[in-house]
């Protein structure tokens, strides 16, 4: 592979609770962050992030704005590219369902804004972050 995969990460904020899940893949395997997903060729990164909501915790949402551009470069012991992302964090107003881990993630759930902005879970990096500007959006 010599170019960045595009996905897209879904990030729902419900009465004083973001949507999380755990991942079950490297390269964050373990750790808490967005639902999210490769985005297909052809597809919107808007559409990609509540297909990829759906997919992974059964919670439906609309899409609104993306709000931010993470990249994620892992290198082997040799210093090569072992992978490059470049995720897409999209704001997604949630619309229904209770979150079942689905696909890629072993747990899905609501956890309090203030233990994600306090880092009680181990998250992703720039989790915390991302939902800083959720919560900026929001109010605009």
């Amino acid at each position: 592979m010599n170019h960045p995969i595009l996905a897209a990460l879904a990030v729902v904020v419900h009465e004083e609770h973001v949507l999380l899940v755990r991942r079950r893949n490297p390269p964050d395997a373990g750790l808490w962050g967005y639902p999210g997903g490769k985005v297909d060729y052809g597809e919107a990164v808007l559409s990609a992030a509540e297909r990829e909501l759906l997919e992974e915790t059964g919670v439906a949402a609309q899409a609104s704005v993306v709000l931010d551009g993470l990249d994620v470069i892992g290198r082997d012991d040799n210093g090569q590219i072992g992978h490059h992302y470049f995720l897409a964090a999209v704001l997604c107003a949630y619309k229904s369902g209770d979150p079942v881990a689905n696909d890629d993630a072993d747990d899905a759930r609501w956890v309090p804004i203030a233990e994600v902005l306090g880092g009680a879970l181990p998250m992703s990096k720039d989790v915390d972050r991302v939902l800083g500007l959720a919560l900026a959006v929001a109010k605009e």
